[in-house]
């Protein structure tokens, strides 16, 4: 079993529960899937482009990212509908704790000038995205093999009914937002 996934079920869900009152376990908001995507707006000239971000994506979650394409054809940026544009990940189980618990421990602490997660990132029925701006701060990613630095996107998302149990919960699996 994962490290974190042992951790909530042992202290974070009665942390949560006497928090917020709850009476059933169940009633614990928990962390359902986590989503990685990667928009490679350059993939429309250079295709190796999007095969490096394939790549680097596999290399980081440890499962083969699907191929997102264009959804319309916009002329001015050369793009064609139903081309290939991005990459995307769906992590769920254990290998959802798994990556979080590098993402919080390995990869966050790499980041420049880091001071914290912004809070004000929720969607407001319990969900939360952040972006990354640089790859390379996984250790995962060869710093000398990288052509092109990308940023992505990694979405939490939760049982959670609103905005608070959301911050509570990924606040107590060790997410280090801001302080205000």
């Amino acid at each position: 079993m994962a490290r974190l996934k042992e951790r909530y079920e042992k202290e974070i869900i009665p942390k949560i529960m006497q928090a917020r009152g709850f009476t059933n376990k169940l009633q614990v908001p928990r962390l359902t899937k986590l989503v990685l995507n990667m928009g490679v707006g350059e993939a429309t000239q250079n295709v190796k482009a999007l095969d490096e971000a394939i790549e680097e994506l596999t290399a980081i979650t440890g499962q083969k990212p699907l191929t997102t394409k264009s959804k319309v054809s916009i002329s001015n940026f050369k793009l064609r509908q139903n081309m290939p544009i991005g990459a995307k990940v769906t992590l769920r189980g254990d290998r959802m704790y798994e990556f979080l618990d590098r993402f919080i421990s390995l990869a966050l602490p790499r980041v420049r000038d880091f001071n914290g997660v912004p809070r004000n990132s929720f969607d407001g029925r319990g969900n939360y995205t952040m972006g990354v701006k640089e790859q390379i701060i996984f250790p995962e990613v060869k710093f000398e093999k990288v052509l092109v630095i990308m940023g992505m996107d990694i979405t939490f998302v939760t049982t959670a009914k609103n905005d608070g149990d959301a911050f509570l919960l990924l606040e107590a699996l060790g997410m280090p937002f801001r302080k205000k």
